[in-house]
């Protein structure tokens, strides 16, 4: 009894600190962040919806740099995609372009093997947020989850996309992968590459010279302002285009964690008589996270609010639009973990015919999702609501 009574003491000490350390480290990372307010940019803007398209693009851009390649990737893999793209970053290494290469310390998945090949050959190479003192459970929590890749300082990319065979759809346990990612071409690249000058800096406190980091661009047709943010205001600024919208708000996301303060921005928007829907995937990529989404579908559908699940294969896209003239595409999840601990990059988009090409691919999504209906919701076995509460005791850290 004594020994069980000894051990029950150790447990709780343990978990009492892991709190405390979340606490102070979100409470540091909260009172660090900065708020960024962007400019309007105009830019020529590529929707890319699939693995494929968005590789060939990519590693197309890749092969015609001729000054620098900078990529931030929160999950690099090391299999056939992730390799290919790394021996094209040391031929152009070896050829003199500067390639710098930042991927996320947890999410990042290369070998030691692939990492020495790419250092032989010149590339820069760096992990972003490693866990640190004092606040080591926070930070082994934290993520730096932006994926920018800038060429030259002329090309960029943001977008749901990490680097691996999965993203192609090639793992059978998820099949098809979809996911929207953007190609930006001119205008709106210089503050993609002021994010990862930060986000490098962090990491490695190398000063790179600006000079040739920001060259003169080309302005194009779509409208557009680059949105970083560092665990907080991200919430906000959903919370304010919600609150904006008259007609419509669609949600796309593979995780749908939303929090009290944004459940209610979209239960008051559908009161209001706003059209709204939901995109999830049915197949869960990770443990516990589709659990944690139910407890918030309840509320949602006694309002009217429309939840597809997303059936064929895995649906990672992230995106908000707001009446078909605003759209969201970047690397955020709509959950708490997004809005509160991650580092996230997105682009909000104020051109109405590159919209509609947005809506257009949602539209064809929702025809191949099933639509979650009340009486499905409430046949839920006691097993599963068993699970949906244990997942919302870690809904913070999923």
């Amino acid at each position: 009894m004594a020994l069980f009574l000894i051990i029950l003491s150790i447990i709780i000490l343990i978990a009492i600190l892991l709190r405390l350390d979340f606490k102070f480290g979100l409470k540091k990372q909260r009172k660090e962040a900065k708020r960024f307010h962007q400019e309007m940019r105009y830019s020529n803007v590529n929707l890319l919806t699939t693995g494929d398209d968005l590789f060939d693009h990519l590693f197309q851009d890749i092969k015609q740099a001729s000054n620098h390649i900078h990529i931030l990737f929160y999950i690099i893999k090391d299999d056939n995609i992730s390799k290919k793209m790394m021996s094209l970053l040391i031929d152009k290494a070896k050829e003199g372009v500067k390639v710098r290469l930042l991927v996320d310390r947890i999410g990042g998945g290369i070998k030691g093997s692939s990492l020495k090949k790419l250092k032989e050959a010149g590339v820069s190479f760096s992990y972003s947020h490693p866990v640190k003192f004092p606040y080591l459970f926070f930070t082994l929590n934290r993520r730096n989850h932006r994926k920018i890749t800038v060429i030259d300082g002329k090309i960029g990319y943001v977008g749901g996309y990490n680097v691996g065979d999965e993203y192609l759809g090639r793992d059978p346990k998820f099949g098809n992968w979809r996911d929207f990612h953007l190609r930006l071409d001119g205008d709106g690249v210089q503050d993609l590459q002021e994010q990862f000058y930060e986000d490098w800096h962090a990491a490695t406190k190398e000063k790179i010279s600006r000079d040739y980091l920001y060259p003169p661009l080309i302005k194009g047709d779509v409208a557009l302002r680059i949105l970083p943010t560092d665990g907080v205001y991200l919430e906000d600024t959903f919370a304010g285009l919600i609150r904006q919208a008259e007609n419509t708000v669609t949600i796309g996301t593979p995780y749908f964690i939303p929090g009290m303060a944004l459940q209610g921005e979209l239960i008051n928007a559908a009161k209001r008589g706003v059209n709204v829907r939901l995109i999830v995937p049915k197949k869960a990529d990770h443990p516990l996270v589709k659990e944690a989404s139910y407890p918030y579908f309840k509320d949602l559908l006694d309002v009217g609010v429309d939840i597809y699940q997303y059936y064929r294969g895995f649906y990672h896209a992230k995106i908000l639009i707001i009446d078909d003239e605003i759209c969201d595409i970047g690397t955020a999840n709509f959950d708490k973990r997004s809005f509160h601990i991650d580092h996230e990059i997105n682009c909000l988009i104020y051109d109405s015919s590159f919209i509609q090409s947005v809506v257009d691919e949602v539209e064809y999504d929702i025809s191949i999702s099933e639509r979650l209906t009340l009486k499905q919701y409430n046949q839920r076995s006691i097993f599963q609501k068993g699970k949906e509460r244990f997942a919302t005791m870690f809904s913070g850290l999923l």
